[in-house]
Order: C-alpha cells, then structure tokens, then sequence
C-alpha cells in the first residue's frame, strides 16, 4: 500500500528558528534552532532555567511566532496562517498539559475536559461521549462528578491529561508535568505518557530533570537559547 506524502512528513519541522524580546535589553530566547519530531516520537527538551525552553513550547503550540526562521507544523508552514487560523490549528491538533494542571476549580473534572473539546470544535452531541472516554483511557472515570480542590496532585494531572487527549490531538506538549507531583504519582503519570505514546501520540515534554527526560525515546537540550542533540 503507498504511503501518502503527508504521513511521509515530519509532524514538527523548525528550520533556523529565532525569538527575539525587545528590550531595553533585548533577549534571544531563540537562536536559530533547527528541530524534526516524526509523526509518533516521543522526545523531551531539557535544559535549566531560562534557557529557552518555556519559548520553544510556546513556539510549538501555536502560542508565539518566531522573529525568524520557519515552523511547518503537520506539512503546513504556520507563519503564513492567520492569528484565527492558527487558533483553529491549535484548538484541534495540539494538546496541553501544565505542571500546575490550570483546572477551573468551579467546574467538574467531567466538565473540565468537556470544554476542551468545545474549544477544539468537537459538535456538541459529540463532546461528553469523548470526554468520558478520554477520562476513562487516564483511569478517571471515577472522579467524573468531583471538583478539582478534592483532587490528589496525580489526580489532577490524569484529569488536565485527559483534557488534553479528548480531542484526539497530533501533538501533545507537556510542561514540566510532573513538577508538583510526588515520585509515586510522577512514575504513574510518565506510565500514562508511555501509554499514549504506544497509542500513536507524539509526545514532546519540557522538563528540567533528566530522570524524567530519561524515561522518554529521545533528548534534545537547550541552552542560551540553542539546540543540541543530548542522549543517556
């Protein structure tokens, strides 16, 4: 059976990419960082702080736009889209999960993770079905109906991953995901990325300690803004 040329494609391209923060002074975040993640890897950014990893992930996601250089996401080069149109990229391709979780404490688990899929442009009859499963692929099922202020830290992070697979992303982006998590749940919650991963997911987690970036398939490490191969 042929391969099409999307699947051929890298998911992640970066080619030459800089950030720059006007100042007085001004901060390269970024300098001229080349990156390729295939479809399905599954690659952690490590590096200390302030050097350039919070900007890379803000790149990947759609959130910022390079100074310089050019970002094809999926085949497609993200500098030419429009701020709605890679809005609408992010909402269905990208998913996000945050060292401090970003849950809405008001609402449920259950409807923490509906709204990602409204934000995603799921349809309305579609959206608690998806949720549910993607609570019940994190083994959440059962906090469904609680609040997030009644949560283990483990928990927290199962529901804010949930959140981020319900709309069936290419990409997840981790934040230091196990940054607020004991060792027992942080091992568990590498588990579940483990997990997706085997599903199919590609998986690119910022974290600054390499025991965690150890437990991925392969590094990258930033510093002063640059990008270098690094493996264990």
């Amino acid at each position: 059976m042929d391969v099409s040329v999307e699947e051929q494609q890298p998911l992640i391209r970066l080619e030459d990419v800089t950030r720059i923060f006007p100042g007085p002074p001004a901060v390269n975040a970024l300098r001229g960082v080349d990156l390729t993640v295939e479809r399905g890897e599954y690659l952690a950014i490590v590096g200390p702080s302030g050097s350039g990893k919070s900007t890379m992930l803000n790149t990947l996601g759609l959130l910022d736009r390079p100074t310089a250089g050019t970002y094809w996401f999926d085949g497609i080069d993200v500098s030419s889209l429009s701020e709605n149109e890679r809005a609408a990229l992010r909402g269905g391709s990208i998913g996000f999960v945050f060292q401090s979780f970003q849950l809405l404490p008001t609402r449920t688990v259950l409807e923490n993770v509906i709204l990602s899929t409204a934000y995603a442009g799921i349809s309305r009859a579609e959206r608690e079905p998806r949720a549910r499963l993607a609570l019940d692929r994190v083994g959440m099922s059962h906090r469904s109906d609680f609040f997030p202020g009644t949560l283990s830290g483990g928990e927290k992070q199962r529901a804010a991953i949930a959140r981020a697979v319900s709309s069936a992303p290419r990409l997840l982006l981790a934040d230091e995901p196990t940054g607020n998590l004991d060792q027992q749940n942080s091992r568990s919650v590498m588990e579940l990325f483990e997990d997706l991963n085997n599903d199919g997911l590609t998986i690119v987690m910022i974290t600054h300690d390499p025991l965690v970036a150890a437990s991925t398939h392969r590094q990258v490490r930033m510093q002063d803004g640059r990008l270098e191969d690094w493996s264990y």
